[in-house]
C-alpha cells in the first residue's frame, strides 16, 4: 500500500493506492483554488461498498467505466457512463460497484451556495441526468480542476454547469434574456486591467459588478467576441512577450505576468505565439 497527503489550494488531499493480486483501487483526491468547489475526488473501486452517509455538499459525479448502485433516501438507484448524477447535501445514501468487475468515477463536490438547498428535494425525485452536452462540459472542467493555473476558466465553466443543473433540477430554463449589456462587460474589461497580473475570479468580480456570473460571461463575449479568461490570458502573453525581449529570465517573467509557473507560460505560450518563450527570445541573459 502506498499513500501521501499534501494540503494547500490546488494541492493533493490525499492518495492511495491499494494492489493486490484479486483487486486494483486507486484515490485521489484535491482542493482546488476555485470557489464553490469543496474537493474534487477520482476514485477506482472493485470492492469498497460505501456504508450509509451525508455530506453537507452537493455531491456531482460521473462514472467513466462500470456502473454504480446507491440508495439515496432510501430509494434504489443507479448510474452508468451516460448519465450526470448528483446527489443533494443532507440526504443519507451509500454506494457500491453494480458489477464484479467495479467502477471508475469522477466527483465534484460543490458548496450549496453553488446550486442552493432549495433544490434538494427535487434531486432526491431524479438525482441523474441524461445530457451529452453537461456530461461533456464537465469533462472539461475535470481536466481544468487538474490544473491550478486554470482556475479562472474552470470557475467560468462551472457557472455554465450550474445554471445546466439549475434548469434540469427545475424544470425550466433560467432566464437567458440577452439585453444589450455592453456597459457590463465595459466595467467587467476596466475590473480585468486593473488586475491582470493578479488574481481575479469569476464570483469576486460577479460581486463587484452586481451581476450574474453567467449573465456576465456571456455579456463580455457577446461585447468583445472573447471570454473572460481568454482575455485575460492574452493580455499576459503580451506582456511576457515584451519582457522577454528585453531580455528578463522566463521564471521571472512568469511570476512577474500572473502565470502559475514556467510550464504554466510555457504551456499557453506556445499555443498563442506558436513557438517556447525560450525560442522566442533565445539571446536573453
Amino acid at each position: 500500500m502506498d499513500s501521501s497527503t499534501r494540503h494547500g489550494p490546488g494541492h493533493v488531499l490525499y492518495v492511495l493506492c491499494v494492489s493486490r493480486v484479486r483487486s486494483r483501487e486507486h484515490v485521489r483526491a484535491w482542493r482546488p483554488s476555485v470557489p464553490g468547489v469543496r474537493e474534487v475526488f477520482h476514485a477506482q473501486f472493485l470492492e469498497h461498498a460505501y456504508p450509509p452517509h451525508t455530506h453537507d455538499t452537493w455531491t456531482l459525479f460521473v462514472v467513466d467505466e462500470g456502473e454504480i448502485r446507491y440508495d439515496l433516501d432510501r430509494r434504489h438507484q443507479g448510474a452508468r457512463r451516460s448519465t450526470v448524477s448528483v446527489l443533494p447535501p443532507h440526504v443519507v445514501h451509500d454506494g457500491r460497484a453494480a458489477t464484479a468487475r467495479g467502477y471508475r468515477k469522477r466527483v465534484i463536490y460543490l458548496e450549496t451556495s453553488v446550486l442552493g438547498e432549495h433544490l434538494i428535494g427535487r434531486a432526491v425525485d431524479q438525482p441523474f441526468i441524461e445530457d451529452i452536452r453537461l456530461r461533456r462540459t464537465l469533462d472539461t472542467l475535470h481536466e481544468l480542476l487538474r490544473r491550478p493555473d486554470d482556475a479562472l476558466e474552470a470557475e467560468t465553466r462551472l457557472a455554465f454547469v450550474a445554471e445546466r443543473l439549475r434548469e434540469h433540477l427545475t424544470d425550466q430554463a433560467e432566464d437567458r434574456q440577452l439585453y444589450k449589456s455592453s456597459d457590463l462587460a465595459e466595467r467587467l474589461r476596466d475590473l480585468l486591467d486593473t488586475c491582470t497580473f493578479k488574481t481575479m475570479t469569476l464570483a469576486a468580480a460577479a460581486e463587484l459588478l452586481a451581476a450574474n456570473p453567467t449573465h456576465l460571461v456571456r455579456s463580455f463575449t457577446q461585447t468583445f467576441g472573447i471570454a473572460p479568461h481568454a482575455y485575460v490570458l492574452s493580455r499576459r502573453i503580451e506582456a511576457a512577450r515584451l519582457r522577454l525581449l528585453e531580455g528578463e529570465p522566463i521564471a521571472r517573467v512568469a511570476a512577474s505576468v500572473g502565470f502559475f509557473d514556467q510550464s504554466h507560460l510555457t504551456r499557453h505560450f506556445k499555443r498563442h505565439v506558436g513557438t517556447t518563450p525560450g525560442r522566442y527570445a533565445p539571446d536573453r541573459r
